[in-house]
Formats: structure tokens, sequence, C-alpha cells
């Protein structure tokens, strides 16, 4: 799943660890998600998304394109 993680850990000046670290992963996990082998789970997904204070969608890419409604 296309993401903006390594971007914004970048941007806090945060190593993987760090970033593993703040969320309660290893830092495999977080380089599975930065290279895009893993997708999160919803609730790693909004984990995430507290710590950097940005919507989900600003951080994941929809695999799905637009919501059909």
């Amino acid at each position: 799943m296309k993401n903006k993680l390594r971007v914004l850990r970048a941007e806090e000046g945060w190593t993987q660890a760090d970033l593993a670290e703040r969320l309660g992963v290893s830092r495999q996990a977080v380089n599975a998600l930065e290279t895009e082998k893993h997708a999160p789970s919803l609730d790693l997904a909004f984990r995430i998304s507290a710590l950097f204070k940005r919507r989900i969608e600003d951080i994941f890419e929809n695999p799905y394109g637009e919501s059909v409604a």
C-alpha cells in the first residue's frame, strides 16, 4: 500500500527504530510498511494517524481509488 510514512518520519528526524518504539512495533515492521511490503492493520493505521496528527487518507493511498457513493 503506497504511503508517506518514510517522508513523515524523516520530517520528524526519527529513525525507523524511533518510529517503531513510538508505535509499539518492531523496526522491521516499520521497514515493511515503508517499503510497501506490508499494509498496516486498522489499529496500526489509526495509531500512525494519531502520532503524525494527520488523517489516515493523508498518509495511506486508497488502493481502490475514490469512494463510490
